[in-house]
């Protein structure tokens, strides 16, 4: 489910906070789907607990997923477009980097030809993983 590498650069937790992220905007998990606990997922990855916490306090503060005391944490029903709500503000890095890039001389073509990429490929990874699971 997750995929953490500790020689990126960056820290697990955002890591673990992205990946959560990308399968819930994908439908890898659903709203109300119970997530790993942090004992569970600690094991899984063998990530200190304490890292497993900081994420899912994240999640948690940003309403991406509650807890149910003594069941466990689940995803929000509007979990999707909080993550969505979240990301508008790239756009304004879209711009700017569009901004610099102009004036850096790139043809205005290169720049909106890898922003249709980007968008068409996040279109095709969602609709592949809406697929079934064939592999029974």
């Amino acid at each position: 489910m997750f995929n953490i590498d500790k020689l990126s650069g960056r820290p697990v937790y955002e890591q673990i906070i992205e990946q959560m992220q990308y399968l819930i905007l994908v439908g890898g998990i659903v709203p109300d789907e119970q997530i790993p606990s942090v004992r569970s997922l600690s094991l899984d990855l063998s990530v200190n607990p304490n890292t497993i916490q900081k994420a899912y306090n994240e999640l948690e503060f940003n309403k991406i997923t509650y807890s149910v005391p003594g069941v466990g944490r689940f995803v929000a029903k509007d979990a999707k477009q909080k993550i969505g709500a979240s990301y508008d503000k790239k756009v304004d890095v879209i711009y700017d980097a569009s901004y610099w890039l102009a004036l850096a001389g790139v043809e205005q073509t290169v720049i909106t030809d890898t922003v249709s990429k980007a968008f068409t490929n996040a279109k095709r990874h969602m609709v592949e993983r809406m697929k079934p699971n064939d592999k029974n």
